[in-house]
């Protein structure tokens, strides 16, 4: 490598660095801000427990408990079925052995309130979800999401009896724009839906506003790291999933004890 490669390189690396310092000292600060924020949530406020929740098994019996143990107000599993009709716990098509809804909702109406996030991958027979979460007495602590486009007319001819957010994947550029949210508004409100489920990543405080002004829920996914926890729940949601409900607790906890 001759002379001027080399500090070509080093120009290279040093400015590199530096961004990244520079990203994370930006960071640090912004963390910070939120820290000292006031903590203003809705009423309901609620932390899902992703499904796999604190390193377990996804889609598991365990993965419940675990939710419940570490502050969730809500659990979260994928539904799917099997080729002769059965709901079972699964984020792709079943091989066998996977734990069946009528399982986990037994054991969900173990847990006084625990409300049950159910995240439909398919609509095969939705029919059977709402006759089976009444057989346990949790008919009314039940909600869907997954909820695709392509799924509303299915969810409320087939299961009419279950709230749902709409699953809307958020344009991130436009996510601060007035008319795109009030178009979501109108998509989510036309759908039937409660609120929006979206990923953290597109998540803004005026889209949130916005909704909220319009007598709509908001639900953000799958928020892990404790930098996003502070940020996302600076924009007063009504829920966040995650995988680390013990985290999300503790912060909340702590800044509501704070102030």
């Amino acid at each position: 490598m001759n002379k001027k490669i080399k500090v070509a390189v080093l120009i290279i690396l040093a400015t590199t660095i530096s961004g990244v310092g520079i990203f994370f000292g930006v960071r640090e600060m912004k963390l910070k801000e939120y820290k000292n924020e006031e903590l203003k949530l809705p009423q309901a406020f609620t932390i899902t427990a992703h499904t796999g929740c604190m390193d377990t098994e996804d889609n598991s019996l365990e993965s419940i408990k675990k939710g419940v143990e570490n502050g969730a107000t809500v659990v979260e599993f994928d539904l799917y079925f099997t080729k002769d009709g059965t709901p079972v716990l699964a984020h792709d098509e079943p091989v066998g052995g996977e734990v069946t809804l009528d399982e986990a909702f037994k054991y969900v109406s173990q847990f006084d309130g625990l409300l049950v996030n159910v995240d439909i991958k398919t609509c095969d027979a939705l029919e059977k979800v709402y006759p089976l979460a009444k057989k346990y007495g949790i008919e009314d602590r039940i909600f869907y999401t997954g909820v695709k486009d392509e799924f509303v007319e299915t969810v409320k001819n087939d299961s009419p009896q279950v709230k749902y957010y709409l699953n809307v994947d958020v344009d991130k550029v436009k996510a601060d724009d007035t008319d795109y949210i009030l178009s979501l508004v109108d998509k989510v409100k036309n759908a039937g839906a409660i609120g929006i489920n979206f990923n953290y990543k597109s998540a803004t405080k005026e889209l949130v506003n916005i909704f909220h002004e319009k007598g709509l829920l908001v639900s953000i996914w799958t928020v892990n790291d404790e930098y996003n926890m502070y940020k996302i729940l600076s924009f007063e949601p009504d829920n966040i999933t995650t995988r680390h409900p013990d985290k999300l607790s503790r912060i909340v906890t702590e800044k509501q004890q704070k102030f």
